[in-house]
């Protein structure tokens, strides 16, 4: 038995939906103004809130959020008399189930609320199996994260597609493993294919193989990945970079699970789990042309997206107890302590490149503090403790405002290498940022304006943090 709250100003309305939900053996209650509506909401555990959008003292949408943050994160199912486009995109983007009008039928009413009550069933069970998930490498207690968590867990029980939504560094890659890791095919390889890395001429012989002779060079016959993922998982990652050409022949692959390599008279059959791993907009890439759109649909019957970690702050300082320790033991030295500086800073500081970061200015500060026992401020990269600086003080970053030519020379000014050496770090990473917005985040198009080899740009990428998406 559920309990749902109807939020509606109208008597007729409240009556009419409460007679429907408890015929269908649920409790119910009525609230009609949004602030009563939110009190009840953050005392009263529910399952269900029918949430009216014109309220006399406002708009549902805007406690919609709230709503959706309480103890018991109800599904939100907004009801209007007046429908609009506008509505049901902002209602479905904060987190409503489903935006209806009142005048549905009260047929389409009780069908919408059981599909709600089943997987509301469906979410206890997963948040049980969670509780006992395999999650090598994940940090984090943090309510977005503990949400990712239900989903692995969701995931990990079918073998449907999946779909990892999120900006670089945020660790696709590890949840991608945790899935695999927690499914029935975890005895069986999990494959990673790198689709920006897959060299253009050669992509079809990577994931599907070749017959020797196949073509020049072929001087053996190579077995692909998609074959070596058989009873296993195929992950994708970057499959945003995928080349068109490619998309069409996989799309029949993952419909099929049949493929023929290079050069071969027959078809090879494998039995793969597929999860596909994105930090980019592939619906723009699907109305720009550049991303099929059925293969979009067969891509995400399950979607996962990855908080950003300026989104959970409070995860920052266990990743930087983990990630110190599995770092010190990799290079078999003793556990270096945390001050409290360097703790003050690490969690002020805003992380365009997430976790990834954070584990690349951890390997950082740990090198630079060398036979030191404890890691302070000061072996923390320079630019990190720039912005903070800067941040503390309510000023502009380097470069945005002219900085008088004739400042005496004092004691306190910075070395030349280490100034030359802030300067050219800052303008790389501007030039990053301007290229990421003129290539609109095609990595392609950002090697040819830039002439970076794609490892160097990769690398720069990582080193700064930049987000190219």
């Amino acid at each position: 038995m559920g309990n749902v709250l109807i939020i509606d100003d109208d008597s007729a309305i409240c009556t009419m939906l409460s007679k429907l939900i408890r015929r269908m053996g649920h409790e119910t209650e009525c609230r009609n103004t949004l602030r009563d509506g939110l009190q009840a909401v953050l005392s009263v555990s529910y399952d269900v809130v029918l949430l009216d959008v014109q309220m006399p003292d406002g708009n549902g949408l805007e406690i919609l959020p709230d709503i959706r943050k309480s103890r018991s994160t109800p599904e939100v199912i907004i009801m209007t008399g007046f429908g609009s486009a506008d509505g049901a995109e902002i209602s479905i983007k904060n987190g409503a189930w489903d935006y209806i009008e009142k005048s549905d039928s009260s047929s389409k009413i009780s069908l919408l609320l059981r599909r709600v009550f089943q997987y509301r069933e469906s979410l206890k069970n997963a948040s049980t199996s969670a509780r006992a998930l395999k999650l090598d490498g994940i940090v984090g207690t943090s309510d977005a994260m503990k949400a990712c968590y239900d989903s692995v867990a969701q995931a990990a029980a079918t073998d449907s597609n999946v779909l990892l939504n999120g900006e670089t560094g945020t660790g696709k890659e590890l949840f991608a493993s945790a899935i695999h890791n927690n499914s029935n095919r975890a005895e069986a390889n999990f494959v990673v294919i790198d689709c920006a890395a897959l060299p253009e001429n050669l992509v079809g012989s990577v994931l599907f193989g070749h017959e020797k002779g196949a073509f020049t060079g072929a001087d053996h016959a190579q077995q692909g990945l998609v074959a070596q993922a058989h009873k296993g998982t195929l992950f994708l990652d970057e499959i945003g970079e995928l080349p068109l050409g490619i998309q069409k022949v996989f799309l029949r692959v993952l419909q099929e699970h049949r493929f023929r390599p290079l050069g071969a008279k027959k078809e090879i059959v494998s039995d793969f789990r597929l999860i596909a791993a994105t930090n980019r907009d592939l619906e723009a890439m699907v109305k720009n042309g550049a991303f099929r759109e059925d293969l979009l649909f067969r891509l995400r019957t399950l979607s996962i997206t990855l908080p950003a970690l300026r989104k959970r702050p409070e995860d920052i300082k266990a990743l930087v107890n983990h990630y110190i320790v599995k770092i010190c033991e990799r290079r078999d030295i003793g556990i270096k302590g945390v001050s409290s500086d360097f703790m003050e800073m690490i969690t002020r500081f805003t992380w365009p490149g997430n976790v990834r970061e954070v584990i690349n200015t951890l390997e950082t500060a740990i090198s630079a503090a060398q036979n030191e026992d404890t890691l302070f401020s000061r072996h923390i990269p320079d630019y990190i403790r720039i912005q903070v600086a800067q941040a503390s003080l309510g000023v502009e970053k380097p470069g945005t405002d002219e900085k008088p030519t004739d400042a005496p020379v004092t004691d306190a000014m910075l070395s030349f290498k280490t100034y030359r050496k802030t300067a050219v770090e800052g303008a790389e990473r501007e030039y990053l940022k301007k290229l990421a917005v003129l290539s609109r985040g095609d990595v392609r198009t950002a090697c040819r304006i830039s002439h970076l080899s794609r490892s160097r740009f990769y690398e720069l990428i990582k080193h700064h943090g930049i987000s190219f998406s």
